[in-house]
């Protein structure tokens, strides 16, 4: 059974820092590019930062440079160093494959910038 989950969100000022952690079971993070994404509330859920298998990543233009996505396969794990948020930062956080797979969306991390 896949499970994704997710950790490590909380309230913070603008300027902040915090890393997410996402623990995936199952084989699909062996074999699977990662990504997260976020959910901002009434917007749809986009795709912020992803990394291949090979540790290739890309980020969305409104993250680049601020945030770092990582993955460790001896811990089944994928991390997003967030730095220097902005409000418009607020948001649900979620990991999944890149491209997305509907029945992996766990339950997200929520993460609130405050100005």
């Amino acid at each position: 059974q896949v499970q994704l989950v997710e950790s490590g969100g909380g309230l913070v000022q603008a300027g902040g820092s915090l890393r997410l952690s996402c623990v995936a079971t199952g084989t699909i993070f062996r074999f699977n590019a990662m990504g997260w994404y976020r959910q901002a509330p009434g917007k749809q859920r986009d795709l912020v930062a992803a990394i291949t298998r090979g540790g290739s990543t890309n980020y969305a233009e409104s993250v680049k440079g601020r945030f770092t996505i990582s993955r460790v396969y001896a811990k089944n794990t994928v991390y997003l160093q967030m730095n220097s948020l902005k409000p418009e930062g607020t948001a649900v956080y979620y990991c999944n494959t890149n491209p997305a797979e509907s029945p992996f969306w766990g339950q997200g991390t929520l993460v609130t910038v405050s100005s």
